[in-house]
């Protein structure tokens, strides 16, 4: 019998389902089946043992919807390959069928590596209702936009009411928080209707506190080898790592298999520790790649010490995904626009050289000393493809990592984050917006987790040390301040208000038409671009030039005042032979909240206006067009 997965509990047919687990130091392990929660008068059936700790069988009489546990020497848990836990983790677990459900997708084609505009959300709060039905109905704003793939926060089934799903313990069950697992099916299928692609965040690097039996069927999932920022390590590379190893690269194909996922992203990899002579996150990429048959797949990386690796080839000695979060263009340009340069800010000055270098070569920090960590970061970068770095102005994290998680449209000029807002959509890494961001939602985004008394003062302490980090929350009155994780009006304050919408259209407007520029505009997509070049016009200016045969865009960027470009000894700004500079785009335009678009070009002399970015396009002489020539 050929199994999807080579774990958990798959429906066959309409009457046998068959079990398969791990549990190498059990002698007897049992399966409890009813079609209650509580199991009160259950099918009990023995599995057999196979080689190398496993067990299984088929079971007669156990269909779609029914609940069980697994019975071990110490009592009956939950399978820690469940595919839904109806009741939360504690619970039993409930028998799915996926094969039930009518996918209409069967002629997506999956998610290519560049030309991507992502959108991260989290599920309980992207609506009031907090559902994958909610979720699904928006998707329509999210098309309009010009999004090409939603970036999914985990969704790994966890105790409470609320969270961010960065604690998940069950990883093969969606959480029973958002609805059903058919109703995420039906979202992923509605994106692709729509023509977009859905990935989702997982977490491999370690487990949540509250709900994770694995320890219970093998201590040999985790490991004391390795030191790990939240709990205990996973054994990916010690004995018995080889069926430690098949559980998560079985859940990473499961997701792409049974809800058409469209690639994944990976968290915090550097905390996934393997020395083993293949690593588990190549290992991971294959079966990812494998399993979507032709889909095209996308896999991103986050990693702090920016390890390039993650995204060279395999023969390279890479492991072989396709992008990284770049959290240097973060870090500069939260400092340029707010100028915060504390805490892990310290090594970014926010300056011009900073955002020509990122369009150059990706990361800032390739290897040379960084103060904050009193240590050298990062790893050559310079031979990677501009699409290879995600960027981004805001994510979870990053919002949530201050004292009342404001969004960075409360922090700074309009006029800066509308100049920044083109850089981050017209510039050459892969854009990411969070939830909310492309209309200035008035909701914070704050960290929320619901525990149980002791966890969750134990949640609160952490979250108050860690941003001790920065010197201007350590005061007492910000110690007082900040939010109580465990508060459900925490949760509350976090889900969007697409009302908004209808009070910032400017905004809303702004990104749209940048997004549309980008997917539209050859040059600017990379479709014809041969090479990208920059250079620092004044102490807050820079121009950025794509090269396209003489298709050339140049991009004029200034954070500070009124800038006169005279003399102008820069060779980026001389136009294409035969042709001079005509303004195709400009972030003053009235209808984002601008004061109006002034002449780039008075008396043949440039002046750049005070917080405004610019794109010009080249267009021939003869022709009659407003033109800029130096």
């Amino acid at each position: 019998m050929k199994r999807r997965r080579p774990i958990g509990a798959e429906v066959l047919d309409h009457s046998r389902t068959h079990f398969r687990m791990w549990a190498p130091h059990e002698e007897n392990v049992s399966v409890v089946i009813g079609d209650e929660p509580e199991l009160k008068s259950p099918i009990v059936q023995s599995l057999d043992r196979e080689p190398g700790g496993y067990f299984s069988a088929v079971v007669t009489g156990a269909t779609a919807g029914l609940y069980y546990r697994y019975r071990l020497g110490s009592g009956d848990f939950p399978d820690p390959a469940s595919r839904f836990q109806p009741l939360g983790p504690h619970g039993p677990s409930q028998l799915v069928d996926p094969g039930t459900f009518k996918w209409t997708d069967a002629d997506w084609k999956g998610v290519p590596r560049s030309g991507q505009i992502l959108y991260e959300l989290h599920i309980g709060t992207f609506t009031q209702e907090g559902t994958w039905a909610a979720a699904r109905e928006r998707l329509g704003h999210l098309a309009d936009l010009g999004v090409t793939v939603v970036e999914l926060m985990p969704v790994a089934d966890f105790p409470g009411r609320y969270g961010w799903g960065y604690d998940g313990v069950n990883l093969f069950a969606p959480t029973r928080l958002y609805g059903s697992p058919d109703d995420f099916r039906a979202m992923v299928d509605a994106a692709h209707r729509l023509g977009i692609g859905v990935i989702l965040d997982v977490v491999y690097n370690h487990l949540g506190p509250d709900g994770n039996y694995l320890k219970t069927f093998a201590p040999e999932y985790f490991t004391d080898r390795y030191q790990n920022e939240w709990g205990e390590p996973l054994n990916f590379d010690g004995e018995g790592s080889e069926a430690v190893r098949e559980f998560f690269v079985a859940n990473a194909a499961y997701w792409i298999d049974e809800f058409h996922l469209d690639g994944l992203r990976l968290d915090a990899t550097q905390q996934i520790f393997d020395a083993s002579p293949e690593h588990i996150l190549t290992a991971i990429g294959r079966e990812v790649r494998h399993t979507a048959g032709g889909r095209k797949t996308y896999l991103v990386a986050e990693n702090e010490p920016q390890h390039t690796r993650m995204v060279r080839s395999i023969e390279e000695g890479g492991y072989g995904l396709d992008a990284l979060w770049n959290d240097d263009f973060h870090h500069a340009a939260i400092v340029a626009l707010s100028g915060k340069n504390e805490a892990y800010y310290t090594d970014y000055r926010g300056t011009p050289q900073e955002f020509v270098s990122l369009a150059k070569y990706g990361y800032l920090y390739q290897g040379q000393r960084y103060s904050w960590q009193k240590k050298p970061r990062g790893t050559p970068a310079f031979d990677l493809d501009a699409w290879q770095f995600v960027t981004f102005l805001q994510n979870h994290d990053q919002i949530a990592n201050s004292l009342r998680g404001r969004r960075i449209h409360a922090l700074c000029n309009p006029g800066s984050l509308r100049t920044m807002t083109a850089l981050l959509l017209l510039g050459p890494g892969t854009p990411m917006l969070f939830q909310g961001q492309e209309f200035a939602a008035s909701s914070p985004f704050l960290y929320f987790a619901d525990h149980g008394p002791e966890l969750a003062r134990l949640v609160a302490k952490g979250r108050r040390e860690f941003l001790k980090q920065f010197p201007s929350l350590t005061h007492i009155e910000a110690e007082m301040a900040l939010p109580d994780p465990e508060d459900r009006d925490t949760f509350l304050r976090c889900k969007l208000d697409f009302d908004d919408m209808s009070d910032h259209k400017d905004v809303y407007r702004l990104h749209r038409d940048l997004i549309a520029i980008r997917r539209s505009d050859p040059v600017i997509c990379g479709e014809t671009r041969r090479a990208i070049d920059g250079a620092v016009l004044g102490e807050e200016s820079f121009v950025l030039r794509f090269f396209a045969d003489g298709d050339d865009r140049l991009l004029l960027f200034n954070f500070g005042r009124r800038a006169r470009l005279e003399p102008m000894p820069e060779p980026l700004l001389a136009p294409p032979e035969g042709a001079s500079w005509t303004m195709a785009w400009c972030s003053e335009e009235i209808r984002y909240g601008g004061e109006g678009v002034a002449p780039l070009v008075t008396d043949g002399e440039w002046n750049l206006p005070a917080r405004v970015a610019i794109l010009l396009k080249p267009t021939p002489e003869n022709a009659s067009h407003e033109t800029a020539s130096p």
